[in-house]
């Protein structure tokens, strides 16, 4: 492994929540989870993408939602331990926004270190890969690392910023 590679492994080390959509697993920085809810009525935001479902009232806060299953090109599905989970997003010039994103389910915390996460392979170009930090193997199970800064376009959440 390059010094380069092994930097940016080192600097994703730490807690992650792992999270289920259509039986693939997905890990999210700890550290940017504020609280996991359970699914409630989401109110409709027009001229959005698909995968942005709405805005919640999470205690008087307007919480844009997005459903990562429709982000990622999968079937919108809700079952029993359908959930959301409410995290911190930073983007470039702005001050923090809270969203939630709706997953199949949530598993656990792991605590990953540097050795344990590898580098999201090269796709080719056509392929966007910036949104992911790396890959972790946890008990057999491959997992996806999440850049959630980068889950969603900046300009998504600029109108999502607006309406909050």
């Amino acid at each position: 492994m390059s010094n380069t590679t092994q930097t940016r492994t080192s600097a994703h080390a730490g807690k992650y929540l792992t999270v289920v959509l259509d039986n693939e697993a997905y890990g999210i920085a700890v550290l940017k989870v504020r609280e996991i809810i359970r699914m409630q009525k989401i109110t409709p935001v027009p001229q959005m993408p698909g995968y942005v479902k709405g805005i919640i009232n999470l205690r008087g806060r307007v919480i844009p939602v997005i459903d990562l299953r429709l982000k990622f090109g999968l079937r919108a599905e809700l079952a029993e331990r359908t959930c959301i989970v409410v995290v911190q997003v930073k983007f470039a010039g702005g001050a923090p926004v809270q969203m939630g994103l709706i997953v199949d389910s949530v598993e656990e915390v792991v605590s990953l270190g540097a050795q344990e996460i590898e580098p999201t392979p090269d796709f080719g170009v056509r392929i966007d890969t910036s949104y992911l930090l790396g890959l972790a193997k946890i008990k057999g199970v491959v997992k996806t690392l999440l850049d959630i800064d980068r889950v969603v376009a900046p300009d998504t959440i600029e109108r999502l910023a607006a309406v909050g």
